[in-house]
């Protein structure tokens, strides 16, 4: 459970960076760094990298790391090694290699900065690089989750499974690699899959490899212990795989992400979702039918199709409770679609890096999926989360009855800077899906029950009312890490006199200034990871305005482009509109962990999540402001609670200790 660990030390479950002292020229870099920054270039890139070493008389990184002035050195531009491997963009946001980023000026990161950027009760790695999760299940008393991860570097690349197990899908134990690229039909990559748990209890594991010649072909893996509750060791069905190739029609690297399967009773077979394009950039999902996992047929048709959205891949196809006692639940993958159950498509977008869903009705007679809104298509319409979320996949805790969301939350910063921490990555907080009844066209996303039980240090701020143009400093003594929720309340007479007099705009969250534009009835809400000043601030806000419909629209904002003085990271003002209905407050949960915001608007209708990487604003130095940039109105938080939020423990399995196994 919760570490009593002071919530604004720095994690120190992974290797300490050299304190600043020790990084002086003259000083040669370790061997293991040196490794680390060859992985993350191509020959070319080594050549230049050992040039500038020999030119300088230094061997020492951070020599490198400083660089000449972009003035001195022309910019290096490369291909991101994701799309040349044949898959969706795997670099972190701001270059994709050392040198690119060097080339424009690299901020001068110290230990201290990038210490505290790991995260206290968020899921990643002792080090080294991490994205999409894989296969997560409940099985024998624990939750286990895999995922795509180097063992040999913080950058993409060697790809392998990482495992790990929980109790409570917050303290995690890690284990041994579950499985590394070693086989021909593998070797360039153990990729995205899912787990499926048959009614016998055995365990499917289905999975994408790069083979020797890089195309994309999908895989079966088992556990070959059943009784073992850690499935430490799993088994490759070296007989039979690859289990599929890409069919007739689809290129060689747009075959990919076998969903979990599904159990089809009118023909006794089980189905499984896999993602590709066409010749015309449309998105498909193909789905196959198998009744041994071993053998495999083609279904005719797809089952959706989006024109012009590009390759889909990462699919996720699951069924979702729209009324009756089932809706405050998730269902198993085989429960069948009903006037009680319809179906969600998801797919991660390559074009866009987007996670895109939609819900509509299945039916499993032709082998179609229809939206029930086409312009809420898949590609086109609704996003788990508005901000920094991608290759998500969910799974059916039998154990609560729910079904969890998990989502890659990857870098905005530098390879550089990754490269400097030893890490990148990690995963977004476990989230539980439902259908929202209340709108009956969407879905709702929001923190497991779990989350709660790190809470400690209740401040109670509610009833603040805050006038037009100003801030309020929520003195909470540290603002590292915290789960916020209020409730905001706009004046009556302002937000009237806007419903009738306001001038019809077409607002958006990324145009305009963020959080700093000022309107009528917004921005207003939170700023985060803020310091003293506010000359850094990551800003969760709402701003109302009237749309040239005449009607009033709430957009929902996270606001990064003053999250870090740091040049070297991509910051963005994410968003969009999100429904309140009548009767409904304006509603936000904010959770805060060092380098990640995420936040929830009415009650998870929308969600936006921010990677950032404040310079000043961190350790004890970081604060938490209710602020409203509105011209027309005071704004009252009606309920404003903030808790301080205890770490988890992450660290490997303890196999001396047999109280863990069970």
């Amino acid at each position: 459970m919760a570490s009593s660990r002071d919530v604004e030390s720095p994690p120190t479950s992974y290797a300490p960076l050299p304190s600043d002292d020790e990084q002086r020229p003259g000083s040669a870099p370790p061997r293991s760094r040196l490794r680390l920054i060859a992985i993350a270039m191509p020959p070319i890139l080594l050549l230049a990298l050992a040039a500038a070493l020999f030119l300088s008389g230094s061997g020492a990184v951070t020599d490198l790391v400083a660089g000449p002035s972009p003035d001195t050195m022309p910019e290096i531009v490369r291909t991101d090694r994701g799309v040349e491997e044949g898959v969706s963009s795997k670099s972190s946001g701001a270059g994709p290699g050392l040198l690119t980023s060097v080339s424009h000026g690299q901020y001068p990161w110290t230990n201290k900065m990038l210490s505290w950027q790991r995260t206290g009760f968020h899921f990643q790695p002792e080090k080294n690089w991490m994205n999409d999760p894989n296969g997560p299940l409940y099985y024998k008393g624990w939750y286990h989750f895999f995922y795509q991860y180097n063992p040999n570097a913080a950058v993409w690349g060697d790809i392998a499974w990482g495992h790990a197990v929980s109790k409570d899908l917050l303290s995690w134990r890690h284990l041994p690699l579950a499985m590394v690229p070693d086989r021909w039909y593998d070797i360039n990559g153990v990729w995205t899959g899912s787990a499926t748990i048959l009614p016998d209890g055995r365990i499917i594991m289905l999975y994408t490899g790069a083979t020797n010649e890089s195309v994309q072909v999908q895989n079966l893996a088992v556990p070959a212990d059943l009784s073992d509750p850690l499935l430490l060791e799993w088994t490759k069905v070296d007989d039979a795989n690859p289990i599929l190739v890409p069919p007739p029609g689809v290129g060689a690297t747009d075959f990919r992400d076998p969903t979990t399967a599904w159990f089809e009773p009118s023909d006794s077979t089980w189905r499984i979702a896999i993602g590709t394009k066409d010749a015309d950039h449309s998105g498909v999902a193909l789905v196959y039918s198998t009744k041994d996992f071993l053998n495999y047929t083609l279904l005719p048709g797809t089952l959706h199709t989006v024109k012009h959205v590009g390759m889909w891949e990462c699919i996720d196809f699951y069924p979702i409770a729209t009324s009756g006692a089932g809706a405050n639940r998730g269902l198993d993958p085989s429960v069948r679609p009903s006037k009680l159950v319809k179906h969600v498509l998801k797919e991660s977008s390559d074009d866009d890096r987007q996670d895109w869903y939609a819900i509509g009705t299945y039916d499993p007679d032709t082998n179609k999926w229809t939206p029930d809104d086409e312009s809420l298509d898949v590609g086109i319409g609704l996003r788990y989360d508005l901000g920094k979320f991608y290759a998500s996949k969910t799974f059916y805790d039998q154990e609560k009855k729910r079904r969890v969301l998990w989502g890659w939350i990857g870098e905005s910063d530098s390879e550089s800077a990754d490269i400097l921490k030893g890490w990148a990555s990690l995963q977004g907080i476990p989230r539980t899906v439902l259908y929202d009844l209340r709108t009956g066209s969407n879905l709702i996303t929001w923190p497991i029950e779990e989350v709660e039980s790190l809470r400690s240090n209740l401040h109670d701020f509610s009833g603040i009312t805050i006038d037009k143009g100003s801030t309020f400093h929520l003195d909470v003594h540290g603002a590292a890490q915290l789960d916020i929720e209020a409730e905001f309340k706009i004046n009556e007479e302002s937000l009237s006199a806007e419903a009738e007099n306001g001038t019809g705009v077409m607002y958006n969250c990324s145009g305009g200034g963020g959080a700093a534009e000022r309107g009528l009835l917004g921005p207003f809400g939170l700023l985060v990871l803020a310091n003293s000043d506010l000359t850094e601030q990551t800003a969760a806000y709402f701003y109302v305005s009237r749309g040239v419909d005449g009607e009033l629209q709430t957009h929902f904002c996270q606001d990064e482009m003053r999250s870090s003085k740091a040049n070297d990271i991509v910051k963005s003002v994410v968003g969009g509109t999100v429904p309140v209905l009548k009767g409904e407050t304006l509603s936000l949960r904010i959770l805060v962990d060092h380098s990640i915001v995420e936040s929830f608007a009415q009650g998870g209708r929308a969600s936006a999540t921010s990677r950032v990487y404040p310079t000043e604003a961190i350790y004890s130095s970081a604060k938490v402001f209710l602020f409203n940039n509105a011209t027309g109105a005071s704004i009252t938080a009606q309920s404003l609670k903030i808790w301080h939020m205890n770490s988890t423990l992450s660290r490997p399995f303890d196999f001396n200790d047999g109280a863990q196994a069970q």
